[in-house]
């Protein structure tokens, strides 16, 4: 693959994604806000003909409680921490339909165009996380390739580790289980062990959105290796922040660092692979998806003058395993 590549993969969770963060604080508004986007988002990538990978916690894909509880694993995550656990949270704050489950959204995920239903595991799972162990992660995988099977007739390809938490150890569960392919952190030392945040880290991460401070986010496809048994590690480029709505100068630094990375990767025939959260948006629905069709006009531009091609993730993959045929 010599022509450059914008990847595009999102991590869908609605409260799955945050209840060990936010509890029962959260404004409701902000979960129906981001189910309105999920819509707005398709028929957007659709008109541009954009692939996106949505990295879907399975616990979504149920239509209610009596489905979510038949389809969760027999061993569940022994966290130390049980706040950490889904499951747990649940016994003590119980279930609401409207944040835990989106089945009606999965459908219109997979009846579009060039989008490929991937993982978030099917419970949130942290794999770097104390207590849990790779009999328990491999029973919530295939928790997860269970519901999307019986429900939507898919056999997920893709999957990205919650909160980045990439625990080497459990890559060859993952393609024992199905998953072909993963996306990895970018390769900056501020993106390395995320269960060990520190303030340095989250300094460092937040400057980097808005300047040159770490190396340089795209990459060759060459620099993508396979090692037995395992699968195929996507590097991710860069997080699209959210719109502050506080600071609409330094929203244009943030979105105009991304055009000027993705056009770096057009020009030496790279990989940028950008990633976020649709709820990412749901703070400022207008302004955010203003902000994207900036930037898929800008990929557009790219296209046609450097012929960038967009791949999701199993597209990235696809086609790297066909160049290792054809070497």
């Amino acid at each position: 693959m010599n022509s450059s590549t914008l990847s595009i993969s999102l991590d869908f969770e609605l409260l799955w994604g945050i209840f060990d963060k936010v509890g029962t604080t959260y404004k409701p508004q902000y979960f129906a806000n981001t189910r309105d986007l999920v819509p707005r988002m398709l028929d957007l990538f659709a008109e541009n003909n954009i692939q996106v990978t949505w990295a879907t916690v399975g616990m979504l894909f149920a239509d209610n409680e009596e489905e979510w509880k038949a389809y969760s694993p027999e061993y569940l995550p022994s966290y130390r921490v049980k706040e950490l656990s889904a499951y747990e949270w649940v016994k003590v704050n119980g279930i609401k339909p409207e944040v835990h489950f989106a089945p009606e959204l999965i459908k219109q995920i997979i009846e579009t165009p060039d989008q490929e239903l991937g993982s978030h595991t099917y419970a949130h799972y942290y794999t770097l996380m104390r207590g849990q162990s790779p009999e328990q992660f491999r029973m919530d995988l295939k928790a997860t390739q269970r519901i999307a099977q019986d429900k939507f007739g898919v056999t997920l390809k893709s999957l990205v580790f919650p909160r980045n938490h990439i625990n080497e150890l459990y890559l060859p569960i993952c393609l024992e289980e199905g998953y072909e392919f993963v996306r990895g952190n970018p390769k900056n030392w501020f993106w390395q062990e995320t269960q060990h945040e520190s303030i340095g880290k989250k300094v460092f991460r937040s400057a980097d959105c808005f300047f040159e401070v770490g190396s340089r986010s795209s990459y060759p496809i060459s620099e993508i290796k396979p090692y037995p048994n395992e699968p195929l590690v996507i590097p991710a480029s860069r997080i699209l922040r959210p719109f502050k709505k506080e600071n609409l100068m330094m929203n244009q630094v943030r979105l105009n660092r991304v055009k000027s990375e993705m056009e770096n990767a057009a020009k030496k025939g790279e990989v940028y692979h950008l990633w976020w959260h649709p709820h990412n948006f749901a703070n400022a629905p207008q302004e955010s998806m203003k902000e994207l069709r900036e930037l898929l006009s800008h990929f557009k531009r790219l296209q046609d003058n450097f012929d960038m091609q967009s791949l999701n993730m199993a597209g990235i993959g696809e086609v790297f395993k066909q160049s290792i045929q054809m070497a």
